[in-house]
């Protein structure tokens, strides 16, 4: 494995790492996460694909101050330079980093076949109200309210954590925060990701309500989903399915939302990654071009 960095338009430094060989393809992470969480999905895939696993801005090897000025355009310039750094048309994409993902292969030519696990939908809508607390917590140094409170926003949090009241919420947040900071590894710590997701908030809250604008992508895509994560997540990328031109939707039977994660079952996602962009370089040797994937 090796460490490398492009620059993006706006002069931000995105860090990644490469590994493997084969034609490349490019991870994108969602929330809390960095490169490392996909180290277990990356070596699974390094034996077919070139794999770039980069820091999104604003984490880890890509430090980037948010500013309320930005918009999922930043983010998906962002992986147009790691696109063409790999030489690739191959992504996939994780929750917020699968939103990227879907309004890359929208605007973005360069993109041939795309992959997709849980982008974040709601049917009755985000609340930006919270976004904006949790904003005002971050910038405010309210670290354990920013915690329970993303995850009261993104309709993720635990049963317990969902039905306390608010203080006690930020104790339980606290605690677990505290925990965390204390765990020996490289994982990435809670404390150190939580001013980040200020930009995964800005992608989900921004595309809030436009899934039908996915309606022009005409590539492949596959959509990944697993049995175990929230409703809302499996409604929409049922939903994305009938809305997508070519759409492959699996449903993984004992997976929840960080079923691609190194704590997750990665090895199951890269059977199916594989498949999908093995089949896609199969079809480029066999009739110049890509075909359309049937629905599954």
């Amino acid at each position: 494995m090796e460490n490398g960095q492009v620059t993006s338009r706006d002069g931000t430094r995105i860090g990644f790492q490469r590994q493997g060989r084969g034609p490349g393809l490019v991870l994108v992470q969602g929330a809390m996460g960095t490169a490392y969480n996909f180290n277990d999905l990356a070596r699974a895939l390094s034996a077919h694909f070139t794999v770039y696993t980069p820091d999104r801005r604003g984490r880890g090897m890509s430090p980037k101050n948010y500013s309320s000025e930005h918009t999922i355009a930043r983010d998906v310039q962002d992986l147009e330079a790691l696109l063409a750094e790999a030489g690739t048309g191959y992504v996939f994409g994780l929750s917020s980093g699968a939103v990227i993902t879907l309004e890359a292969a929208r605007t973005l030519p360069r993109i041939t076949r795309a992959a997709v696990y849980e982008p974040p939908f709601y049917p009755r809508g985000i609340s930006h109200d919270g976004i904006r607390r949790l904003n005002t917590d971050i910038e405010n140094g309210r670290l354990a309210a920013a915690l329970a409170g993303s995850l009261r926003t993104s309709g993720t949090a635990p049963a317990l954590l969902q039905g306390l009241p608010k203080f006690a919420a930020r104790l339980l947040a606290g605690a677990v925060l505290a925990i965390d900071g204390r765990k020996p590894g490289p994982a990435p710590k809670l404390r150190d990701m939580l001013p980040g997701i200020r930009y995964d908030f800005n992608v989900v809250g921004g595309m809030d309500g436009k899934m039908a604008t996915f309606r022009s992508v005409d590539k492949p895509m596959l959509l990944l989903s697993g049995t175990r994560s929230p409703a809302f997540l499996r409604q929409s990328i049922r939903e994305l399915a009938g809305v997508l031109p070519q759409a492959t939707h699996i449903e993984f039977d004992g997976l929840d939302h960080g079923g691609s994660w190194n704590n997750g079952r990665p090895e199951v996602v890269a059977a199916a990654l594989r498949k999908f962009f093995v089949e896609g370089e199969q079809r480029v040797g066999q009739q110049g071009g890509e075909a359309q994937v049937g629905r599954a």
